[in-house]
């Protein structure tokens, strides 16, 4: 792979990465309930699940989806369900919640928040695990790498080392529109201490969420 062509892929998975979806609203959304700290949890999940795919699609399993498009159909319902789960329950989330969990993380202990107004914070496997789930929630992420990566490739060199060269720069390039996104909601989070403002959030969130969901479940491959 010579060096214009990494540079190609590197300004291509800058967009790709900093476009906002489902991962970067879970981190801007987890970043203002929990802290920056907490949500290097929900980073690694997201992180983990993105590695999978991009091994699955290396694997070629993406062209696999693409011929069985009920079973590629039956993954993006699934994913479709856990967002649409994931923004309803957003949106009904109680604001005493969101507020207590934004206290302990302004106050710096938010991995020890403890028990607030009778609820506990989530726990760093917790968050790791929603982002996971986020994360793997749309089956065409394995489609789009199995399509990009190769494009990227030059066939008359060893494939191996120049997969790992774009699997690395991906992943450094997610984990950085993470941290941009966590940090803007961050300071969101200071202004969910009042109560509307922490309901309102929690409605406009759960409804980007549910939006994400029926459009994947609306898009047809």
């Amino acid at each position: 792979m010579s060096l214009h062509t990494w540079w190609l892929y590197l300004a291509t998975i800058f967009v790709v990465c900093a476009i906002p979806g489902p991962n970067m609203l879970l981190m801007m959304t987890h970043g203002a309930r929990h802290g920056m700290r907490q949500t290097s949890a929900t980073m690694a999940g997201c992180l983990l699940s993105l590695m999978l795919m991009l091994a699955v699609s290396v694997a070629g399993l993406g062209v696999l989806l693409k011929a069985w498009p009920t079973m590629f159909n039956a993954l993006r319902l699934l994913g479709a369900a856990y967002l649409i789960w994931l923004g309803v329950k957003a949106w009904r989330a109680p604001v005493s919640e969101a507020a207590a969990a934004q206290v302990g993380a302004s106050s710096g202990d938010a991995a020890n928040a403890g028990d607030v107004g009778g609820k506990h914070a989530p726990s760093r496997g917790a968050l790791m695990r929603n982002g996971f789930l986020v994360g793997s929630s749309n089956p065409k992420a394995i489609l789009f790498s199995a399509a990009l990566l190769p494009q990227f490739i030059d066939a008359s060199l060893p494939t191996l080392p120049q997969f790992a060269i774009l699997v690395v720069t991906t992943a450094v390039m997610e984990v950085s529109w993470y941290v941009v996104y966590a940090a803007c909601g961050t300071q969101i989070g200071a202004k969910l201490k009042s109560s509307s403002v922490a309901k309102a959030f929690n409605r406009l969130t759960g409804g980007v969420f549910v939006g994400f969901g029926a459009m994947m479940a609306l898009v047809r491959h």
